[in-house]
């Protein structure tokens, strides 16, 4: 009884080594995930007997074309001679039975919710083929299941394994785990560990089809990077193809003083999210930071929200309209919360169609050149700070509507909330910031009489002396009826009458004044 697996290649031969707790493989297309994901089942169960193993595709027909067949030839369950017959296939209970007592089930979760007909099973090795097929449901449904089964001797740990490619209903929580490495504090990071595989490294299909990969070349731009290269911030049915890391992405700096400065948030109990944004002269916008919390009540969202700002001035802070709703219970609404604390909310535009595309309009690519050097550069209205990594994460997976290709997929839930703050900043009317004019206007009175123009501007009056006497009087003559003139349209309380006196009392007047 030989069980022939053939040639692994590299990257194969480290999924079938590896023993963290998830394991996922994957990326590309043609990187043979399917096939290694069987042999790797077929040596568990051959190695450790009673172990129960479950193989899931999203469908029965995805089943029995990728893997019943398959199975059945590997394990040779249809030789004549029983003796060669590696394990027994079972029609009905779609189930390979090992003599050593071991099992490969294999399963499917067509809709949500079929997978709750694995709840009270146990299986020490659970297998996602295809697993951004999967929503996150179905995955954390699963391992409820990934335990001891009870019929296996040996010391084992529980794992799980996926293969996968970039897309799908579960590319997001996929990504986060695998990818992004962004993980809860009730997740260790040790136990997961993603292993990249292109079909450049499949030595079968180099070897004897090698215009497939000229299939996958021909694919649109986006499809392409994501199916030959394996980029996960790129797929089908992204709604944001526009969204570059190279381009939009780069690192914080110190905002200047001058600029103006915008809040977005998005309140709900299940997430608090909120983006920074400060606008340059030229109009562009800089998302500089971010808050991305769960379980804060509205006053708390609002002291971490006052918090983070600093006593620094806000043009506005834009919020959805909804929070302008009164609670049933107080009769208050959230935004009559907020003002509380002493921070003033403008209502944001709802549209969610014209509002996604206000964001694209912010995010699209624009080709210009180097104005000194001459190189061919690719620029955007807006950029992201590095440490706003929510926003990076959300904003590439969120994908179209299947029911209005104009909206973007309200699931997954967790991927909307910094990206509707976004979606608000996107859609109401920003100006470029204003840089202070550092004007000096110096006079001279006696041959200069000041304009209606420099009202408010800081100015140095050159005095003579012959206009002071030793007890800081003015004479009265015709040009101290142009400074006291000035000193009006500066805004300096005096009663009519003799100016002289008051203003020198009051501005601590000497030879040489300067004053705003």
């Amino acid at each position: 009884m030989n069980l022939d697996i053939g040639t692994l290649y590299p990257k194969q031969i480290e999924f079938c080594k590896a023993t963290n707790k998830y394991i996922c493989y994957g990326g590309a297309r043609g990187g043979g995930k399917s096939h290694v994901s069987r042999i790797k089942m077929c040596l568990l169960a051959l190695n450790y007997a009673g172990i129960q193993i479950l193989l899931l595709r999203r469908t029965l027909k995805e089943l029995r074309e990728n893997h019943v067949m398959q199975l059945q030839k590997l394990l040779k369950c249809n030789d004549k001679d029983a003796r060669n017959r590696i394990a027994i296939f079972k029609e009905t209970t779609k189930e390979f039975i090992f003599p050593n007592g071991s099992r490969i089930v294999l399963g499917y979760c067509d809709n949500e919710k079929d997978v709750l007909q694995f709840q009270g099973q146990a299986y020490e090795v659970i297998t996602m083929e295809e697993a951004t097929l999967f929503t996150e449901f179905q995955f954390q449904t699963l391992t409820e299941s990934n335990r001891m089964s009870g019929n296996l001797k040996e010391e084992f740990v529980p794992r799980m394994y996926f293969t996968c490619n970039p897309g799908g209903v579960g590319h997001a929580w996929v990504k986060r785990l695998f990818i992004d490495r962004d993980y809860k504090e009730t997740e260790e990071p040790s136990d997961y560990i993603f292993i990249p595989s292109l079909v450049f490294e499949n030595k079968y299909i180099m070897e004897r089809d090698p215009n497939y990969v000229k299939v996958l070349e021909n694919l649109p731009e986006d499809r392409k990077k994501a199916m030959l290269y394996g980029d996960w911030d790129v797929f089908d049915g992204q709604f944001f193809p526009e969204f570059k890391r190279s381009v939009h992405v780069i690192e914080p700096f110190e905002i200047p003083k001058h600029w103006d400065k915008y809040i977005a948030l998005d309140y709900g109990l299940d997430m608090f999210a909120v983006l920074f944004i400060a606008i340059d002269n030229k109009g562009q916008a800089y998302i500089y930071n971010e808050i991305h919390k769960s379980d804060l009540i509205v006053s708390e969202a609002a002291q971490t929200l006052r918090s983070y700002m600093r006593g620094e001035p806000f043009k506005r802070i834009y919020a959805p309209p909804d929070l302008w709703n009164r609670n049933r219970d107080t009769g208050k609404s959230t935004f009559e919360v907020f003002m509380n604390n002493r921070i003033s909310l403008t209502k944001a535009g709802n549209s969610r169609e014209s509002g996604w595309l206000a964001v694209k309009e912010w995010l699209k690519i624009k080709k210009t050149r180097h104005e000194q050097t001459g190189e061919p550069l690719e620029v955007s209205s807006i950029k992201i700070f590095s440490n706003c990594t929510n926003l990076i994460r959300c904003l590439p997976q969120l994908q179209h509507d299947e029911k209005n290709p104009n909206d973007v997929a309200t699931e997954p839930h967790e991927l909307t909330h910094i990206t509707d703050a976004l979606r608000y900043f996107c859609v109401s009317r920003v100006s470029p910031s204003k840089e202070p004019i550092k004007k000096e206007n110096t006079f001279n009175f006696d041959v200069e009489k000041p304009s209606y123009r420099d009202w408010g501007e800081e100015i140095e009056i050159i005095w003579k002396r012959e206009y002071l006497e030793k007890d800081m009087r003015f004479k009265k003559n015709r040009k101290s009826k142009w400074l006291n003139l000035k000193l009006r349209r500066l805004n300096l309380r005096s009663k009519r009458g003799n100016y002289g006196d008051n203003y020198i009392n009051r501005c601590n007047w000497v030879t040489d004044a300067q004053f705003v």
